[in-house]
């Protein structure tokens, strides 16, 4: 039988790709499939990563929106690492000048950005250049599980954490859990998916600066300095201004040619990357179908993506850094003559949307962030939770 992308590469974009049935085994390209009502996916053990998520557009054509490689193994053997679909750690984003104290001890960590100036996403081998385990695997779930040991990449202590994903009725779950066994640490996950709603399908633009983005809870964000390390300050987002996605929805690319945006998302950089802080009020049920902390929408494929986490601050970026050079899926974008564009991702070809905490909140405790960044053995784990719910109109 031949393997789901080599059924999809014959016969895109009309075909379903995810045909195959459940049988508790990776396929060929080494991929984990699940599948939910009118959804499916596949996750890799590298990175605890999701690979695909197929949709079917307003036409009723299946699009794989999210990035990533064709096969399990190039996740080990490319050399950009994107962060594809991972779960950055043991601490997601940056860290100021590679360091933090807890209890009056200063730890240092490895960097591995801006010539040695911080760290990101959990130093040069964080959790998304790792293999995880699997350790439950069902037609709907998967859950894989990583142990950090004490000192891998300066962080102080063993972390176990396990990662759980899991399909619904147009909906994909993730909860993660990190247990700190042996001492105080820091500790701040995320999913690092890319989007393209269009499924770089779209024969207008293979760009996702026409996605449109709404953050209704998010009238502040984080203020960072040119190499996007928090300076401290909490920004407003003026209605109207660059930043402004919580007074009504907006396409992505709708402010970029005003000077506000430039060096928005760092020096000499123009687009986002930036911290938006979710001020939701004190009482409430992250579930509930009014409190989406985003939405993310096609008009051209119709894919709404609604997505709801109980962490209070939310990551945009908008892909400035991708240059041409990383190839598209065979599951995605169109062959031969249909092929409008180049079949690689573009700057601005995507948009990366991490749930997460205050960045860099274990440097500045003035937050009040650190009982929800700082873990130790025999307290709270740490816990994110986040839906991501799909409409199509």
């Amino acid at each position: 039988m031949r393997s789901i992308l080599t059924v999809a590469a014959l016969l895109l974009p009309t075909t379903t790709l995810a045909a195959n049935a459940f049988t508790g085994e990776p396929d060929a390209d080494g991929k984990y499939w699940l599948f939910g009502t009118g959804i499916s996916a596949a996750f890799v053990p590298y990175g605890a990563s999701i690979s695909n998520l197929l949709i079917k557009d307003k036409s009723g054509i299946e699009r794989d929106i999210v990035t990533g490689f064709d096969n399990a193994t190039y996740y080990k053997i490319d050399t950009q690492h994107p962060h594809f679909g991972g779960v950055p750690g043991r601490y997601a984003n940056r860290i100021r000048n590679s360091s933090f104290e807890i209890d009056g001890e200063v730890f240092q960590v490895l960097p591995n950005e801006n010539d040695g100036l911080n760290t990101l996403h959990g130093g040069p081998d964080g959790w998304d250049w790792r293999d995880f385990n699997v350790v439950a695997y069902t037609n709907t779930s998967i859950t894989f599980s990583i142990v950090d040991p004490d000192g891998k990449e300066g962080f102080p202590g063993e972390v176990v954490s396990y990662i759980t994903y899991a399909l619904g009725d147009m909906t994909w779950d993730a909860k993660m859990v990190a247990i700190a066994t042996t001492k105080k640490t820091p500790i701040m996950l995320s999913s690092h998916t890319y989007w393209n709603l269009d499924g770089f399908a779209n024969n207008e633009t293979n760009l996702a600066l026409n996605h449109s983005l709404h953050l209704p809870y998010s009238g502040q964000r984080v203020a960072v300095d040119s190499i996007l390390i928090p300076t401290g300050e909490i920004l407003a987002n003026p209605k109207g201004s660059a930043n402004d996605f919580w007074s009504k929805p907006k396409q992505i690319g709708t402010d970029f040619g005003r000077e506000e945006l430039v060096g928005n998302c760092g020096g000499n950089c123009t687009g986002y990357d930036n911290c938006w802080l979710v001020n939701r009020p004190y009482a409430h049920d992250w579930r509930s179908a009014d409190q989406y902390v985003a939405r993310l929408k096609s008009e051209w494929s119709g894919i709404q993506l609604d997505v709801y986490s109980d962490q209070e601050a939310f990551q945009m970026y908008s892909c400035n850094f991708q240059d041409g050079t990383m190839a598209l899926k065979k599951t995605q974008g169109f062959f031969g003559e249909d092929a409008k564009y180049p079949r690689v991702i573009p700057q601005y070809g995507c948009v990366v949307l991490e749930v997460q905490d205050y960045i860099d909140g274990i440097n500045h405790p003035e937050w009040g962030r650190l009982g929800k960044q700082v873990f130790g053995p025999g307290g709270d784990p740490y816990v994110l939770q986040v839906r991501h719910k799909f409409t199509v109109g």
